[in-house]
């Protein structure tokens, strides 16, 4: 069973010394999906033959190539289905692209291909990626596997119980303000939320073009890398990705110097989440590293700036949803009544909500008052966190201020926009972030993860995952 080998290196291990085979992997993989999906309800589509035959194909190449194998040969991945397949449907979760097929490999699909991933199927997630729960698909709620009256975060919510649940090695999410750190907070998971412009876009479905970034989600952190470093890149079909050699010099250290805003905890922080994450600091401190507390008052106002700048972006990038190109199409007696009847019926209330919202901000009276005062605190956030960074190495914050909350237990969208408060600076000021497992506190009886947060200077994920290795996967034995 793949839980026998839940890391990327414990699975080759396995393959090279023949001991388990992609053919067995893959089988295992469908057997779970088919003992506990149906409660979970993680996945959308399964590709099962194609995942077969490719399984088939990476047992014979491992047999003649041995360790000069692609690096992930016949690992198990899932994918979230708002990241195109060629010949596959890509529905974003809505009811708007419910019959859409792909016509070509997003570059990270092509990547992992190349790199011999096997796809094991498309994901659930919330509907055009917007929403912290995956309660707001168009097609299903999925479940946390930890505690199936829980939600398992969002919108990669289904990418990450896809893991969770012993499926797969690793899945690809997306991140807008979250929404792969906080899925792994709430699912005991690795989530790495990489430096805009790290990882290509092309053939991701548009959230907010200056905000998304796909990222792994994994067991370890060495699995975030290996991932990672598959998928990064430049690409000439993504004109905002970074050449690696062009990074900056972010080196490795034997100890950091850590900068924890305390004052930014103050906003809601569940008491058990506070434990653990003093918890975390005492262990930090003892392994050598130097704790500060710190001040960042602008990021405290980033959940404000995130909802007028995220919103807007919407709006626009969703525009092309009009029901005459692609997608769902209404009939109607004039263009606009086509328009109005489509976009009524295709959009779920979440969707609605913020197109609403990012035409109000951008609106001719608004602009100025709302859109552009918002693009100033992110300029101005940026420089804080940059200045803050010649005094610290790394910034940890909780991933999430609460674990893994009831499905429908928030009527009130506010309430679940609260939980991304520690994930949406990361994005408007576009560094690296990786949220590793801390610990799991009990509530009504079931043991729910939650994770902590590292935050890493522009272009730093090699610190991420040095920090994240020594914080996580060597604790844990993986």
């Amino acid at each position: 069973m793949l839980t026998k080998y839940p890391t990327i290196s414990a699975l080759r291990n396995a393959y090279l010394s023949g001991n388990y085979t992609p053919i067995q992997a893959v089988a295992d993989a469908f057997a779970i999906i088919d003992e506990k999906d149906k409660e979970i309800q993680a996945f959308l589509e399964l590709y099962r033959e194609e995942a077969k035959h490719e399984a088939v194909l990476a047992t014979e190449r491992l047999k003649k190539e041995g360790d000069n194998a692609p690096a992930l040969l016949g690992v198990p991945i899932a994918i979230k289905n708002n990241i195109l397949i060629k010949g596959k449907k890509t529905t974003a979760s809505s009811k708007m692209l419910e019959n859409y097929v792909a016509t070509y490999d997003a570059t990270i699909i092509e990547r992992l291909r190349e790199a011999g991933a096997i796809f094991i199927g498309a994901t659930n997630m919330d509907e055009f990626a917007m929403g912290s729960s995956t309660e707001n698909s168009a097609f299903m709620t999925t479940k946390n596997p930890y505690d199936t009256k829980r939600v398992p975060g969002g919108s990669s919510g289904g990418s990450a119980a896809s893991v969770a649940m012993g499926a797969v090695t690793a899945s690809i999410g997306t991140d807008t303000g979250g929404s792969i750190r906080q899925p792994a907070s709430y699912c005991g998971l690795v989530g790495l939320k990489p430096t805009y412009g790290a990882v290509s876009r092309n053939g991701l479905i548009a959230m907010g073009s200056s905000l998304d970034q796909a990222g792994p989600l994994t067991r370890s952190v060495l699995d975030a890398e290996i991932i990672h470093c598959v998928m990064a890149g430049l690409d000439p079909k993504d004109a905002t990705t970074i050449a690696p050699d062009t990074y900056p010099d972010v080196p490795v250290k034997q100890s950091y110097t850590i900068g924890v805003p305390r004052s930014f905890f103050e906003q809601g922080i569940d008491t058990s989440v506070m434990k653990v994450f003093d918890e975390q600091l005492e262990k930090l401190a003892k392994a050598g590293h130097k704790i500060e507390d710190i001040e960042l008052p602008l990021f405290e106002q980033g959940l404000a700036a995130y909802y007028i700048v995220m919103p807007a972006e919407v709006s626009s990038n969703l525009a092309r949803f009009d029901g005459m190109r692609y997608g769902l199409s209404e009939d109607g007696d004039t263009l606009r009544e086509v328009y109005g009847k489509t976009r009524a019926t295709g959009f779920g209330a979440e969707v609605k909500r913020r197109i609403l919202l990012g035409a109000y901000v951008l609106s001719s009276g608004y602009y100025d008052a709302y859109y552009r005062k918002a693009e100033a605190v992110r300029s101005m956030m940026r420089k804080e966190l940059t200045d803050m960074f010649q005094k610290v190495d790394l910034v940890l914050t909780p991933s999430a201020p609460t674990p893994a909350f009831v499905v429908g237990e928030f009527s009130d969208p506010l309430s679940v926009y609260k939980q991304d408060i520690f994930t949406v600076p990361v994005n408007l000021t576009g560094v690296p972030a990786i949220s590793v497992p801390a610990d799991h506190v009990e509530v009504e009886g079931k043991a729910l993860p939650v994770g902590m947060q590292f935050i890493a200077p522009h272009q730093g994920e090699s610190r991420l995952f040095d920090i994240g290795i020594r914080a996580h996967d060597k604790i844990q034995g993986l």
